[in-house]
């Protein structure tokens, strides 16, 4: 993709397919959250994608049918290493630094802000219902990652 061109939209499964992938590429090499997906829970991403496509063609478009409880295996996680609101901070991070590398419009703005309240909310059911997600000055809320440049092959 042209770093000069105009993005697109997210429009569909097809680019949901591509976001996850970027995403989870990130997050497994990520130091600090990247240990929760390849040590903890040992996620195979072929056999994920689907599952978190799913969700989120569902969450963006409702055009997906997902009946998983998308809690337990936080809930599973949390319990063999608690993740902290600096964890769940770094998956935003991650998750709109992805979807500003690729794509601009209302359904990229709406996976971000969605992401976002789902780490909160995941985040607030396991550590309390007063726990907010940290930013870099020590408040709360997302810190932007603008310098932060995901590449993929598959772009």
């Amino acid at each position: 993709m042209n770093p000069f061109a105009a993005a697109e939209d997210i429009a569909g499964r097809a680019d949901l397919d591509v976001v996850l992938r970027r995403f989870y590429t990130a997050a497994f090499a990520d130091p600090r959250i990247g240990p929760f997906f390849t040590e903890i829970a040992g996620t195979d991403l072929e056999v994920h994608l689907p599952r978190i496509t799913d969700f989120w063609e569902r969450a963006l478009f409702r055009t997906a049918d997902y009946r998983r409880d998308a809690f337990a295996p936080h809930a599973a996680l949390n319990s063999a290493r608690a993740m902290t609101a600096a964890d769940f901070g770094r998956w935003v991070q991650l998750w709109r630094a992805t979807i500003d590398g690729r794509h601009r419009g209302p359904n990229a703005e709406r996976a971000k802000a969605q992401g976002e309240r789902i780490a909160l909310a995941l985040h607030q059911r396991l550590a309390g219902a007063d726990a907010e997600l940290p930013r870099g000055d020590g408040a709360v809320g997302f810190v932007p990652l603008a310098a932060l440049k995901l590449r993929s092959s598959a772009a």
